[in-house]
């Protein structure tokens, strides 16, 4: 059984930093691709960020520049780090593995996506 676990959410000051971590466990972690999503209060869920499973990065436009996603296979584990943090990146944020292994495009899509996270809130005051 594959299960994702969050952790790194919390409240931060406007133009504060955020590192989320996501563990991977019940599955070849390495093949997949991983990505981030976050659901703003009362919106739909939207891509943040991608990696697959060649270590190539995808970060939504809205984010370039401020957020970046990492992986380190040895633990499992995929990262967002979150700079320059704004208001509007109030959120919970949502880990995701991929459905297919050695995908070496941008999955951007949740439906490309087989398992989730619980989610991880984050609040940024201004």
């Amino acid at each position: 059984q594959v299960q994702l676990v969050e952790s790194g959410g919390g409240l931060v000051q406007s133009g504060g930093s955020l590192r989320l971590t996501c563990v991977v466990s019940g599955r070849t972690f390495s093949i997949y691709a991983m990505g981030w999503f976050r659901q703003p209060p009362g919106k739909v869920r939207e891509f943040v960020a991608t990696i697959n499973w060649g270590h190539n990065t995808y970060v939504a436009d809205s984010m370039k520049g401020r957020f970046t996603i990492s992986r380190d296979n040895t633990k499992n584990t995929v990262y967002l780090q979150m700079n320059s943090l704004k208001p509007e990146d109030t959120a919970v944020y949502y880990c995701a593995a991929g459905r297919r292994p050695y995908d070496s495009g941008f999955a951007n899509g949740s439906d490309q996506y087989a398992t989730w996270g619980q989610g991880t809130q984050v609040t940024v005051s201004s």
